[in-house]
């Protein structure tokens, strides 16, 4: 069982707290040249609206930037993992011998694919609610950002949710549901200050915490967090270059601009109660799930 394999290393509690804040600090560091760049390139005293400082830089420097954190994060990650834990990445990513990459490539396809049609559709359905914003050198570079990047942003969040905290709180409380409502939780609590909330109000915590339950179930049920690391990168990769928004967190040169009025109620009910359980299906069927209720009720 893959949060089992926490109890093989002597690793209270305590430790994951501590290896949190490591990682939270490194986080920080990384922060440091977006706080410089804006202070300079934007013009404005410190005092300002630190979302209307950002937004005022270039969209392509300003994705660069708010990616740094989780690159010096991850590096505070793998510093934890190893010398604090005393563990190798690979023991907080599956129970496989290797990380299965042909998995998380699989994930990634299928819902790059999934993504992509659904858009097509909406805009052959409401074109009117986009607008045309391709530029082919600003594409490049987003381009090239984002798949260097935006990869690493995704792993990072699901190494430490799916695969850190999940195996830290399954050695806490020795069971299965509680780590996988504790982490779906935190993850969807860390969205609180993104400018979607603002838009759409506290309801769309219930998207974050459902995906996050949706990614944690996945993690459980194929022991290891290769499918979910597919999954977000395609989620977020995908997402950036090809649409944006005017209120999203990640604004990029991607190919349309969304100027719709969103809708909250509509992403519940097509990603949590549709789209989500059709990749479960899908992904059971691939990888021959069974025992579900072991999986994910269990104590061990």
């Amino acid at each position: 069982m893959f949060l089992k394999q926490a109890l093989q290393f002597k690793n209270p509690f305590w430790m994951y707290l501590l290896g949190s804040f490591v990682i939270i600090i490194f986080s920080f560091l990384g922060q440091i040249p977006l706080t410089y760049v804006v202070m300079q390139e934007a013009g404005v005293s410190p005092g300002g609206d630190p979302m209307e400082m950002m937004r005022s830089i270039d969209k392509n420097l300003q994705l660069f930037l708010l990616l740094i954190p989780f690159a010096t994060a991850f590096l505070g990650l793998l510093l934890v993992v190893r010398k604090i834990h005393e563990r190798s990445l690979i023991s907080i990513t599956t129970t496989r011998d290797k990380i299965d990459w042909n998995r998380a490539l699989y994930a990634f396809v299928i819902w790059s694919g999934v993504t992509v049609l659904l858009l097509g559709i909406d805009y052959l359905i409401s074109p009117e609610h986009y607008e045309w914003n391709f530029n082919l050198k600003r594409f490049a570079l987003l381009f090239v950002i984002g798949v260097l990047f935006i990869p690493i942003q995704t792993s990072l969040e699901e190494f430490i949710f799916r695969g850190y905290l999940m195996q830290g709180f399954g050695g806490l409380f020795k069971n299965t549901w509680a780590p996988l409502l504790m982490t779906s939780l935190i993850f969807g609590s860390l969205h609180l200050f993104n400018p979607e909330v603002e838009k759409l109000g506290y309801g769309i915590l219930v998207y974050y915490i459902g995906t996050g339950l949706f990614l944690g179930i996945m993690t459980l049920m194929d022991e290891g967090i290769e499918l979910a690391l597919g999954f977000h990168a395609a989620n977020n990769l995908v997402t950036a270059l090809l649409v944006t928004s005017t209120w999203t967190a990640f604004q990029t040169e991607s190919v349309l601009i969304d100027v719709s009025e969103p809708s909250l109620g509509a992403e519940l009910i097509v990603s949590l109660l549709l789209f989500y359980p059709l990749f479960l299906l899908l992904m059971s069927k691939k990888y021959g799930w069974s025992n579900w209720k072991s999986k994910l009720i269990s104590k061990f």
